[in-house]
């Protein structure tokens, strides 16, 4: 069973994805975490996120893998480091990259591959994992998404105003959805949930219904 939700950012995706995961007792791969680290490798070793062709070379000898707290990069734990807001800011440069892309599909194919999952990112449905038992495209108004998102910074101890942080995700969204390479769109086939009033238990419970039908039809 491979469940694929995919989403602008502050949607919800991470929260819905790991309660979905704990209802069926599958794995969670955040692949959004896999980007995020890659750009937080890049400004560490000084590598242009204009650089398709050194962030591709950096992606190939790094190990991304994932544990209870989230991504371990190079066997280190790296979650509370790649949601920095300057990471935050230089991801969608780096994950537009054509040669970047292909070497993390490649890697999210095979751990999927070998096992159900529940998967998380922007181009799951479409790109990644277009045979997905389920497609979910998560959304939520802009304003939602930045109180959201304010929210889960101001609790981390980061500093940033609700403007800002908007203005930031509305840049984030038109990067995303017009990138040459797997740009953020819901698949043909996706059930679009839009979660501005509604909690995430809500979502989770409306996505397990999901899945029980996907089932029932196998």
């Amino acid at each position: 069973m491979i469940v694929a939700i995919d989403g602008p950012a502050g949607a919800g995706k991470s929260t819905v994805a790991r309660g979905v995961a704990r209802a069926l007792g599958i794995r969670h791969l955040d692949t959004g975490a896999m980007y995020r680290a890659l750009t937080w490798k890049a400004m560490a070793e000084k590598v242009e996120p204009s650089d398709g062709a050194a962030l591709a070379a950096l992606a190939r000898r790094t190990s991304f893998t994932f544990g209870p707290s989230g991504i371990i990069v190079d066997g280190r734990p790296m979650e509370r480091e790649i949601r920095s807001r300057r990471v935050g800011h230089l991801v969608s440069m780096v994950s537009a990259h054509p040669a970047v892309r292909r070497e993390l599909v490649l890697r999210q194919r095979a751990i999927v591959d070998s096992e159900d999952a529940v998967i998380e990112g922007r181009d799951i449905g479409t790109v990644v994992c277009p045979g997905a038992d389920v497609k979910v495209f998560l959304t939520a108004s802009a304003a939602e998404r930045a109180r959201r998102r304010h929210r889960e910074l101001l609790r981390s101890g980061m500093v940033i105003t609700y403007r800002t942080l908007k203005r930031e995700l509305v840049r984030r969204d038109a990067l995303d959805a017009t990138r040459p390479v797997s740009p953020l769109a819901p698949a043909e086939d996706a059930y679009v949930i839009d979660s501005t009033a509604r909690s995430s238990a809500e979502v989770v419970a409306e996505i397990i219904g999901l899945v029980r039908a996907a089932q029932r039809r196998s």
